[in-house]
């Protein structure tokens, strides 16, 4: 039985990513840890807030899926962040490939959510 936003997969998923995330960027050049490595915090951090969000409001449809919507977004954003690290070589290839897989699973949840928002 789902009671709180936390008893959703895709929240706790999007909440592991982001300490993923936060944990990767620390391996950063000291130069990009002012541009990319914020970029890609903030943005992290965004699904899981917007899920958190979004529960509190999914009794009225249209503000629900406005923040699944943008939690939506935020994961594609991730997507272009992570293949940015990985081609300037910050991170490695494997990790950023399974970083991409989860991302877009999160993504895929996140829409099948928005879809069928009235059978939670």
């Amino acid at each position: 039985m789902i009671k709180t936003f936390r008893d959703l997969e895709v929240y706790t998923e999007s909440y592991q990513l982001m300490l993923i995330v936060h944990e990767g960027v620390k391996k950063f050049p000291v130069y990009e840890r002012t541009d990319l490595a914020p970029q890609m915090r903030r943005c992290s951090k965004s699904p899981p807030a917007n899920i958190a969000e979004g529960w509190a409001k999914r009794n009225f449809e249209k503000e629900f899926k406005k923040h699944l919507g943008t939690a939506i977004g935020s994961c594609n954003e991730m997507e272009v962040h992570i293949e940015t690290a990985r081609d300037l070589g910050y991170w490695d290839k494997e990790f950023c490939q399974s970083l991409l897989k989860r991302y877009q699973n999160v993504g895929g949840k996140l829409n099948n959510l928005r879809e069928n928002w009235k059978t939670y």
